[in-house]
């Protein structure tokens, strides 16, 4: 039998058994995600009647994606805080990935999309460096949304290795993903 922990952090394209990311075990949020529910109660609630994003839903998150990706400018943290890691909303100088992704979520929960279908995670890139993008969890699988592309991706289509995520149920708590079965 394969073992879990050997599901865990692989290449995207390597285990593509499943459209939905899996929820392992409930992990320590990434640094600069730990003041993430305090600072933005919005980014971890729970919608009170939660629906299923579908397949008519893909144009407005599509529009979304592309606006925040051209109205936002990429800047470092270190630049903009000379801190690491700022989770937050970018600023009039920008963003950086995770900024990007609060926003993207931000902007979906005010046209009604429920906050626990939209997680973030935290990915090895291509160039296996650290990154985040935004989980949309659909009636038929994972989609992505991210900054370094326009184009709404299948989790197992972006070649990312997914580290963790917002847990789906609870998501002001984080949990590493399997990425098959």
């Amino acid at each position: 039998m394969l073992s879990l922990a050997l599901l865990v952090g692989q290449p995207a394209q390597a285990l593509q058994k499943t459209s939905f990311l899996q929820p392992v075990r409930y992990v320590v949020a990434p640094q600069g995600a730990r003041q993430l529910c305090s600072d933005n109660s919005w980014a971890c609630s729970v919608s009170p009647r939660a629906r299923q994003i579908s397949r008519a839903d893909l144009a407005a998150i599509d529009q979304v994606n592309r606006t925040v990706n051209r109205q936002t400018r990429s800047i470092a943290d270190i630049i903009q805080f000379q801190e690491e890691e700022n989770w937050s909303l970018p600023t009039s100088r920008g963003g950086d990935c995770e900024d990007f992704a609060l926003l993207k979520k931000r902007e979906l929960i005010r046209l009604g999309y429920p906050a626990q279908a939209l997680l973030i995670a935290t990915v090895l890139d291509k160039k296996r460096r650290g990154h985040a993008v935004l989980v949309v969890r659909t009636e038929t699988g994972d989609l992505v949304l991210d900054n370094l592309t326009n184009s709404i991706k299948k989790w197992s289509e972006t070649g990312y290795i997914f580290l963790r995520m917002q847990d789906p149920r609870t998501p002001s708590k984080w949990v590493s993903v399997a990425t098959a079965y």
